[in-house]
């Protein structure tokens, strides 16, 4: 039974629910398939028992010849035998008619046998088209059938993401990012904290030591700039 039979026996009704849902296909498919191999098996077989009844045929169409060959040349021979008197006269012509009968005989099967044999190769050559087409189908078929999963694996991919983008509306996507930028200026915040607890941890002399060394710089500019004014003077 092949697909086409399945989708029948399943009933109108049940075909057009069923084609609603993508994964049936493919498990019809997939029936589809294997029923197409099991009859590729069972086109096989029977080819194999088709070509060994020809080749039957054949051989005993040419049995058939080479034992006509065989009754004709025996009649030769007893005529011949007749001729030279080494044989009675009327059983020579009385074997030599039978054997000429089984010779037509023979040749008749032989002819038979060679038109039985021609016919059993046409249909092995028409049975090994059917079974190359069928072979054909298959891979075919095999095909669709990836192409049908891809596209199915994509298909629920794509209906996963619109899913989860129509749960997440601008509202929430705001809030979000709201949230987001809540948490960078905080993260801003203790990071200048932190740089002002690392100014504040000087030492009592680092700050003296600091503030003299400031000092005496200022007091060094503003001297050597008295010196330049009093030369200028």
């Amino acid at each position: 039974m092949n697909i086409f039979k399945r989708l029948y026996a399943i009933g109108k009704a049940e075909v057009n629910s069923v084609l609603e849902n993508f994964e049936d296909p493919i498990k019809l498919t997939e029936a589809g398939i294997a029923d197409m191999k099991d009859q590729l098996t069972e086109s096989v077989e029977a080819l194999a028992q088709l070509k060994a009844l020809s080749i039957r045929k054949k051989n005993e169409a040419e049995a058939e010849s080479l034992s006509a060959k065989d009754y004709y040349a025996k009649a030769v021979l007893l005529i011949q035998k007749s001729e030279k008197g080494e044989v009675n006269a009327a059983d020579s012509d009385r074997l030599a008619k039978e054997a000429l009968k089984k010779q037509t005989e023979a040749q008749k099967n032989a002819e038979l046998l060679r038109s039985e044999t021609e016919k059993l190769q046409d249909e092995c050559e028409k049975m090994q088209t059917n079974i190359h087409q069928l072979k054909s189908n298959i891979s075919k078929w095999e095909n669709e059938l990836r192409t049908l999963e891809a596209r199915v694996q994509v298909s629920e991919a794509t209906k996963d993401i619109n899913r989860k983008m129509t749960q997440i509306d601008s509202s929430s996507a705001v809030s979000m990012l709201e949230k987001l930028k809540e948490r960078v200026v905080q993260q801003e915040a203790v990071s200048e904290a932190y740089s002002e607890l690392a100014k504040t941890g000087k030492s009592v002399d680092e700050e003296i030591d600091s503030l003299v060394n400031n000092a005496d710089t200022e007091a060094e500019k503003a001297l050597q700039k008295l010196k330049k004014t009093l030369k200028k003077g």
